[in-house]
């Protein structure tokens, strides 16, 4: 018992003196978004994480290349096909997020003229981006009474601002909410002024990549095409066991390989010729 004692004693008055001493805060480092993260951001959906998202392409592509590989018997082909079918949760994310962006840029300069028009009515700042959780564009509307219940329960013009900013993840948007932070930080008469030439701006802006998106496209589908033409023929040939047969060995390999490389090398290729410039988000 007197050793226990001594112990115990001992380790009370190491935790006494060691009290006194001041603990180091611990920084906490944000995590930087992945690209996942952004894409699934910029997609508007919100209950899919990059976990999920990685996890269902995975079963995706192995629920496909079994399947290929008991119709065919051919490994290779049902790698190749599994490798397609692995694909196509990012690329429906992926169309998704270039969907909604077509949509926002169409329409933001409503957005800017509802603001517009709440702040002469004499609303608040705060006031007038609620409003437009029931007043302004429906694709929209969910966004902003988020921000409603967000200032409702903080308080916080700011804080809601960035949760908005990071819901949206749009460059335009960047622009709106920073505009309208520095006048309710600094002030300004000239709000409606300039809310009004950003509309203005904005619409030019959305009709003129409108104008290049319906020419680019004529282009970009006849690649896509062109690149995915070998691929269908080989999926209609899956139904000769013959055919399956010459793939299955280790040239057809070979050929395969080297098809499926060109094809990924070429569409990558055309994509970076024929894409438009992306506007950055610069305001994050």
């Amino acid at each position: 018992m007197a050793a226990v004692l001594g112990l115990a004693g001992g380790a009370g008055l190491f935790l006494v003196w060691w009290s006194f001493w001041p603990r180091p805060e611990r920084r906490v480092r944000k995590r930087e978004p992945g690209r996942l993260d952004v894409l699934i951001a910029q997609a508007g959906i919100h209950r899919v994480t990059p976990t999920g998202l990685v996890a269902s392409s995975l079963g995706l592509g192995a629920f496909f290349g079994l399947l290929f590989f008991v119709v065919t018997g051919a490994v290779p082909v049902a790698l190749c096909f599994g490798l397609f079918a692995g694909a196509l949760p990012v690329g429906l994310v992926s169309w998704q997020a270039k969907r909604r962006a077509a949509v926002l840029r169409e329409l933001w300069p409503d957005v800017v003229d509802h603001i517009r028009s709440a702040i002469r009515a004499g609303l608040s700042l705060p006031e007038s981006l609620m409003q437009l959780g029931y007043k302004g564009p429906e694709p929209l509307r969910g966004e902003f009474l988020e921000f409603a219940a967000d200032y409702r329960s903080s308080g916080s013009f700011g804080l809601a601002l960035d949760r908005l900013k990071e819901r949206l993840s749009d460059p335009v948007a960047d622009r709106i909410v920073e505009a309208l932070r520095l006048t309710r930080e600094v002030g300004g008469s000239e709000l409606g002024r300039l809310l009004g030439t950003l509309a203005e701006f904005l619409r030019e802006s959305a009709r003129t990549r409108s104008e290049l998106e319906a020419r680019q496209s004529w282009t970009v589908n006849a690649a896509r095409l062109a690149v995915a033409a070998p691929w269908i023929v080989l999926l209609l040939m899956s139904t000769r066991p013959e055919a399956m047969a010459a793939y299955a060995a280790p040239s057809g390999f070979l050929v395969l390989a080297v098809g499926l490389g060109v094809s990924v090398v070429c569409y990558r290729l055309m994509l970076r010729i024929g894409a438009l410039p992306r506007e950055e988000r610069v305001l994050r």
